[in-house]
């Protein structure tokens, strides 16, 4: 299995990245390539919750998240399928003790493992796969920060 990973501190108490990060009513505002949540079963975003979504014409086509390892205020584990890969993705919420009272290192994983393989997977992957995981990784995390800013805002914190 292949694993990229991104962190970013963000404005915000742990409470209130959780609080967003779980909202898939906004996830279209944020997640990267996501045109719209089809369904959300059992009780997001704890064990057991299934998330099903969508993608625009360009992307990953539709895409099922399982929740299998959630803990408040720290973060969740959810099995990743869609055409292309299955893995598991993970966030965590960290209060960050550098950057004052109200700040918090948002951590987003994938380990991923391509269902299309061949004898060139693990080169096409180096060079190109893991780079565009990457990259979607911080978009998703860069949008969701200027999507806790706002709701923040909407909450009367500065900004």
């Amino acid at each position: 299995m292949s694993t990229v990973r991104v962190a970013q501190t963000f404005t915000g108490t742990v409470h209130e990245a959780e609080r967003c990060w779980y909202d898939t009513d906004a996830w279209s505002a944020w997640v990267d390539g996501l045109a719209h949540v089809q369904s959300v079963e059992g009780n997001w975003p704890e064990v057991g919750a299934i998330v099903r979504w969508e993608s625009g014409p360009a992307g990953r086509g539709r895409v099922t998240e399982k929740v299998i390892a959630y803990e408040a205020l720290t973060g969740q584990t959810n099995e990743v399928l869609d055409d292309a890969i299955t893995g598991r993705q993970t966030v965590t919420f960290t209060p960050d003790a550098d950057g004052g009272e109200d700040a918090v290192t948002v951590e987003f994983a994938l380990e991923y493992r391509l269902r299309r393989r061949s004898v060139v997977t693990p080169v096409v992957d180096l060079l190109f796969i893991r780079r565009a995981m990457t990259m979607s990784l911080r978009s998703t995390l860069s949008h969701f920060g200027a999507q806790l800013a706002h709701q923040r805002t909407r909450n009367g914190h500065a900004a």
